[in-house]
Order: structure tokens, then sequence, then C-alpha cells
């Protein structure tokens, strides 16, 4: 009994004591976790101080330079192929003059204009000269990723939404080849790239805007996931009022070089997985998806053009099946984030039908010097891969359903889209052009025309 008490006596407090040092333990050690924790991961509604997804951003950074491939060299080239001798200088010049000039504007305003909220009509200007982003890579890498971007750095968005701002008025240039002057080029498509592709890209992929699909408050909800109406339908019509305001050429020649065009075709599909399966902003399912579609609706339309040429004409030919692949490729792009394999198969084969048509019949018919077909591609394969979108539309894939799965509105709402932004972007233009033709003159010269604009506008020639 002694003992017992001698025990308990001795041995309750050194109890104590090492309890009182676990509990220390355990809340300063709480302490520190907390402390080397570090910022939380961006995503969802965590939208400040908070570090990027690793995997996300990698392979944006490679959508960036996959993108801007498209323009410098894949469309100079596509482009440069398909001209005379003696305009492939300022064909590919303007391609890399676009680049430059369109770079500078969104750095300036474009972007803050088309991706950050304000109106439902236009963004505002907070990220005017891409001022206050939060890139601080000495607290752990933390910053304010864009909403519409949510785990990459806003850099990266930045950069990824610059390459398809300086594409799309690059492909206007397919209009007016040959014919008009580099002065006024820049001039268009810098007040273009303002008036035009700003808010039309504000309001379908915008975060306040009047047709974007993720904006709850959305008058209509237009499904375009990688540029059918913002980059294609846009540029379609802009270089369908450009060949109206010019005329037609003077003289016209066969291609160039059909070589050049089919290295800038390659570039081209090959650059489109960033495009589209890009344009997921994640790399996670729905940009695998993305990208199977791109790939079956893209060889698809290259087939069917080939074909269907072969039939009327008699002989497949390169810069045929070079166009037919660039017709599956725009045709897709509204649609890649929301169709399956099934939707890219009848998408791929609309557009190698309709872009065909497009560019022999219907320009016949009315009669306008589409150089390049830019109208007959772009604007024609944009509208069939929008409307189809509709059609196709898969919601375990994208999110919401098309008119095979009973969702016969969403047809409408493409419809809408279309309608608006086609409108919008004609009248637009068109207005720009005559501004333009009062102050700097629209075409060169006849005797420019027939010495070639390399020579006469740029003092070079291609040997």
């Amino acid at each position: 009994m002694g003992l017992w008490k001698y025990a308990r006596q001795r041995l309750v407090p050194f109890v104590i004591a090492l309890l009182g040092i676990a509990l220390l333990c355990v809340l300063f050690g709480d302490i520190a976790l907390a402390e080397d924790a570090g910022p939380p991961a961006c995503g969802g509604k965590i939208l400040e101080k908070c570090t990027p997804n690793s995997g996300d951003t990698a392979w944006m950074l490679t959508s960036v330079a996959l993108v801007l491939m498209m323009t410098i060299p894949g469309l100079g080239l596509f482009y440069g192929g398909m001209v005379r001798k003696k305009n492939v200088g300022d064909t590919v010049m303007t391609s890399f003059a676009v680049t430059c000039l369109v770079t500078i504007l969104f750095a300036l305003f474009t972007y803050s204009m088309a991706f950050r909220a304000g109106s439902p009509f236009i963004g505002g200007l907070d990220r005017m000269f891409l001022k206050d982003i939060l890139s601080d890579i000495g607290k752990g890498g933390i910053g304010n990723p864009n909403p519409l971007a949510a785990t990459i750095p806003e850099s990266v968005y930045i950069c990824f939404q610059m390459t398809f701002a300086i594409i799309t008025p690059a492909l206007i240039a397919g209009a007016f080849a040959e014919r008009m002057k580099f002065s006024a080029m820049l001039w268009f498509i810098g007040l273009w790239a303002i008036f035009v592709y700003a808010p039309i890209a504000h309001w379908v992929w915008g975060p306040d805007g009047i047709f974007a699909a993720g904006n709850e408050a959305a008058w209509v909800k237009v499904l375009d996931f990688a540029g059918g109406t913002v980059v294609h339908i846009n540029a379609g019509v802009a270089g369908l009022m450009c060949a109206i305001m010019l005329g037609k050429r003077s003289e016209t020649g066969p291609a160039h070089n059909m070589v050049l065009t089919f290295i800038g075709a390659s570039l081209l599909w090959v650059g489109w997985f960033g495009f589209n399966a890009g344009s997921a902003v994640t790399a996670g399912m729905q940009a695998g998806m993305a990208m199977l579609v791109t790939q079956i609706a893209t060889a698809v339309a290259a087939f069917t053009w080939m074909l269907v040429e072969w039939a009327l004409k008699g002989k497949p030919t390169v810069i045929g099946i070079c166009s037919g692949a660039v017709a599956g490729l725009v045709a897709i792009t509204p649609a890649s984030g929301f169709v399956g394999p099934v939707g890219a198969f009848a998408i791929g084969i609309a557009a190698g039908v309709f872009c065909y048509w497009g560019c022999t019949s219907l320009k016949r018919t009315f009669s306008y010097d589409d150089a390049l077909d830019c109208f007959g591609v772009h604007a024609i394969g944009g509208i069939v891969g929008a409307l189809l979108t509709g059609v196709f539309a898969v919601e375990q894939y994208g999110g919401t359903a098309g008119v095979l799965e009973g969702n016969v509105g969403q047809f409408f709402n493409q419809c809408i889209g279309v309608a608006t932004v086609f409108v919008y972007g004609a009248v637009v233009s068109l207005i720009i052009l005559f501004v333009v033709k009062i102050f700097v003159g629209l075409r060169v010269t006849r005797e420019i025309e027939r010495e070639g604009l390399d020579l006469a506008l740029h003092g070079e020639v291609v040997q």
C-alpha cells in the first residue's frame, strides 16, 4: 500500500508533464504545418494568391507555341504558296506584320476589352497595358488567375488568347491578297482588331458576354469551344467585305508553289491541336476528346474534298486536299469540346462538301474575287461547324446536349449567334474599309499590280 502511494505521488506529476509536453508539440506542430503548407492551389472559387496547376500550365505553354506556329510560319506558307511568285513576299510579310501589330494592341487594351468583366457587350479596362497581373515567385509562385482559366497563370492565358487574336485578322489576308496596299492593310487590321474582334470575343467568351455559355446571365448561350464564330466566321465575313470593296484582281494566275501550301497546311493541322485541345485550358478529359475529334474531322473533310474534286474535275489536287483539311479544321473548331467521334465524322463530311461549294459555285455565282478562299473556307466552314455543334453536342463530353439528345433549342441558339456575328462583322468591317479608303486608299495601282507587290512595296523579290 505504501509502495502504491509512493508511485502515485511520483508518477502522476511525471505523466502530467509528459502530456503537457505532447500537447505543446501538437499545437506548435500544427502552427508549423500551417506555415509550411504554402498558398492554396488555384481552381474553382480560389482565384486569389494561389498557385497554378503545373500540368495544366505546361500544356497551355505548349498550346501557345502551337497556335503561334499556325500563323508564323504556317499561314504565311499556306497563303504564300497559292499566290503568284511576284507577290509571295508581300503575302508572308502580311502574316508577320499582323503578328507584331496585334500583339502590341492585345497587350495595350484588346485583352482587357475581350476577356475581362465589364458589360455584356465589351470588357473593362482594368488590364490596360496588362497592369496589376500578380506573378510573385517569391511567395511560393502565387498569382490571381483569370476566372476563365482558373488553374493557369494569367500571363499564360494572355499569351494563349493573344495567338487567337493574331491568327484571326491574318486569315482575312487570303481575301485581299495581291492587290491591297500594305499601309491600308495595317490600318484596316488594327482598327478591325479593336472594333470587331475584341467585342465579338467578349460576347462569346467573356465572363459576362451576351452569348457566353458560361455566363448564367447570358442572353443566348452559344456553344463555341475554340472559335467557329469568334475566329472563322468573323474573319471570313471581313474577308468577303474586303473582296467586294477592292474588286477583282486585274490578272490572276496559277499557284506559285504547291509544296509551300502543303507545308503550310501541315503546320496548320499540327498547330490546330493547340488551338482546339488547348481551348479546354486544362490537360484533362475534354482536351483529349477535342484532340481526337479534331484529327478525325480534318482527315474526313480533306478526303471528302478530294473525292468531290476528283468526281467533278477529273483530278485530285494538292491545293484541293490541303484546302479540304483546313475546311475540316475550321468546321470542327466550335464543336471540338462538345461532340464525339460520330459528330466529328458528320462535320468533316459536311465541311468537305459545303466548303468546296463555297470556293467554287458560290464564288462564281456572285462573282467576287476572294483570292485565296477566305470566305469559302472560313466563313462557310465556321457556319457549318457552328450549326452542327447544336445538333451533335453530347452532354457528357461538353456539359450541353444538342438536338440529337433532345435539346432542339441549342440549334436555334447557334443560329442566333452565327447571324449576329455575320451582320455585325459585315457592317463594321465595311465602315472601317470606307474610312481607310478615304484617308489612305485601299488598292495599289494597276502598274504596281502588274509589276508585283514584292518589288513595288517592299523592294524585294523571290528568286
